[in-house]
């Protein structure tokens, strides 16, 4: 029987310091890091997204950051065939697999080895739907597969890019099918890091006027002089969703700061619901 490969997972919710801790262990261990994270892989969203910085890097290789534009949908299917070509190449040069990130359905995607439907991109569909708000791409799932609508826990039920790949699929199929999962291909080991509440919401408020100081409200004006719309700043998660509502007029910047980390708390809590499930 082939050996399995060897990975490590470094898991925890945002303002954790797993990027630090990732680059501390591949260090130790003549390891290289892959991310797991939705938005760093879109290129220019650096600020925002938590991003890890060449100097923070310390010499030790990165994958999958900075690998699409923000304008382009990248979904999980994508996603996981990317990090298992850099598993094969990382482990192939006899250095250690560090998966480091805080998106739970891609880690899910490669350690359970989970096989989604291979349904190709519909563009006049997703065209259609970028008009449409959260809530009526929801309502328009549950038309099309209720059962699975309501299967959906509050943070994909706000996620507007994965409600739109559910009704691609539901709309090619008539449904959104169980995903498969196989055996896995890889022993994982999991490092999970966490804080007790009161810590959490301090490096989450630290960590958010850090980033504001360092130029995150100049980062959303130059990624929209640039061609990326309001609309898709929306889908591009909370920081980005904020901000855009800030420059937009929508909400003051007392507003958006106070508004922003209370979003930004509130996912850190989901976030450990599903790594508490899942360890």
């Amino acid at each position: 029987m082939k050996k399995k490969i060897s990975i490590i997972a470094v898991v925890g919710a945002t303002a954790t310091g797993k990027s630090d801790f990732a680059v501390q262990l591949a260090k130790k261990l003549d390891g290289e890091v892959i991310s797991a994270d939705s938005r760093q892989v879109y290129k220019g969203l650096n600020l925002g997204t938590g991003k890890i910085t060449k100097k923070e890097m310390r010499g030790i290789p990165h994958h999958l950051l900075d690998v699409v534009d923000p304008s382009k949908k990248f979904n999980v299917e994508e996603y996981k065939n990317l990090a298992q070509e850099a598993i094969a190449d990382i482990s192939s040069r006899g250095k250690m697999p560090i998966i480091c990130g805080g998106t739970g359905f891609y880690i899910d995607a490669i350690v359970k080895n989970i096989s989604y439907p291979d349904v190709p991109h519909d563009k006049v569909l997703q065209k259609k739907l970028d008009t449409k708000t959260v809530e009526q791409v929801f309502s328009l799932l549950k038309k099309l597969d209720g059962k699975f609508a309501l299967s959906l826990n509050n943070s994909e039920k706000n996620n507007k890019q994965r409600l739109v790949r559910f009704v691609e699929i539901a709309t090619a199929l008539g449904k959104v099918p169980k995903v498969k999962i196989d055996k896995s291909l890889y022993d994982v080991s999991f490092i999970g890091l966490s804080f007790d509440k009161d810590e959490m919401e301090k490096r989450i408020h630290n960590r958010l006027l850090k980033r504001i100081k360092m130029g995150m409200i100049d980062e959303v004006k130059n990624l929209h002089k640039n061609g990326l719309s309001w609309k898709r700043m929306e889908e591009l998660g909370l920081e980005y969703r904020y901000i855009s509502r800030y420059l937009r007029g929508m909400i003051s910047k007392e507003e958006m700061l106070e508004q922003l980390e209370k979003e930004i708390v509130q996912y850190s809590k989901r976030q450990m619901v599903w790594f508490k499930r899942n360890k």
